[in-house]
């Protein structure tokens, strides 16, 4: 059996067309012409003669009314891809009044750009978090042919390669940069070091789109189609973990915040304590220190106003 030969896609070409401002005379000719001629065989008593002009002015309306079929007006930014029994004969691009062959069938395509919503979609991101995400992709015809003849239905073609660029770009990246690195820790035998210099969706910003519009771009050009720009205009937890994720969030900057004040408290106790010993000496046992640093950190550390106790001395029974 033989093997096909993979199509590497339609070459666009110009089509072959005449100005319609000189195709409106020969079609007015032509006319006047079959008018004329039918209107003289009637004053005429030869009977061949008289066919010959009715002959001649059947052709001459027939073809007038054929070319009428072949003028073509186009708008700026839109193409005409024209075929002839079958067989792709040019893509006229060049906005005007046209006379192309009447017999072809035209099909117009829009070159404006297009902005197209794709999603919000429901996808896992590369941790295993389920987030929604959807992005605003604007793009345009470049090659009139291939979007007509090598896609079946180029807006399909779009909307189905769209989505699956936006499916891989939150397969292959985390949601949060610090979630996926302890979802890696939590697993068994998982390296965290693999997320060192990995992308989130959440903090990619122009890195992340820039792959985003490489990934679209290679996709889109086998259909003639140039994509201009893609941005993300969604990007959130689903709703069944929003909760939970937020919660976690917040614990995980009063965390954050509390080793921050921790670490401050202890600087602050240990300088106090060095200057203390400094200007009196070792006069503070270690039952002392260690009653003075509880409290200084209770001060330092706690959320909550502190209610001073003073010791007025010890009663005796």
């Amino acid at each position: 059996m033989e093997k096909e030969t993979p199509r590497m896609g339609t070459a666009e070409k110009p089509a072959r067309v005449v100005s319609g401002f000189v195709g409106i005379p020969l079609v007015l000719f032509l006319a006047v012409l079959a008018v004329g001629c039918i209107g003289a065989s009637s004053r005429l008593g030869d009977v061949p003669q008289q066919s010959l002009f009715l002959v001649t002015g059947g052709v001459c309306g027939l073809v007038a009314f054929f070319l009428l079929r072949g003028f073509l007006t186009l708008q700026p930014n839109e193409s005409a891809v024209l075929t002839f029994f079958g067989r792709y004969s040019g893509t006229l691009t060049r906005d005007g009044f046209w006379l192309v062959n009447p017999f072809s069938v035209r099909r117009r395509v829009s070159r404006r750009l297009v902005s197209q919503e794709i999603g919000p979609l429901k996808v896992n991101d590369a941790a295993g978090n389920p987030v929604e995400i959807g992005m605003v992709l604007t793009w345009r015809v470049a090659e009139a042919s291939r979007a007509v003849f090598d896609v079946e239905s180029y807006p399909v073609y779009v909307s189905a390669q769209g989505e699956t660029a936006l499916r891989g770009l939150a397969n292959s990246h985390p949601y949060d940069e610090e979630e996926y690195r302890q979802a890696l820790a939590v697993r068994q035998g998982g390296d965290t070091r693999i997320a060192q210099d990995m992308l989130s969706l959440r903090d990619g910003g122009d890195r992340l789109t820039a792959a985003l519009l490489a990934d679209l771009r290679d996709r889109m050009g086998l259909a003639g189609l140039i994509v201009a720009d893609a941005r993300l205009s969604h990007l959130a937890y689903s709703p069944e973990i929003a909760g939970a994720m937020l919660r976690k969030q917040a614990a995980s900057a009063v965390i954050a915040a509390r080793r921050t004040i921790t670490s401050g408290a202890v600087d602050i106790v240990e300088q106090a304590l060095t200057e203390l010993e400094g200007r009196l000496g070792s006069v503070l046992d270690a039952d002392r220190k260690a009653a003075m640093v509880s409290n200084l950190l209770v001060v330092l550390v706690g959320d909550r106003e502190v209610t001073p106790v003073i010791n007025t001395g010890v009663r005796q029974p």
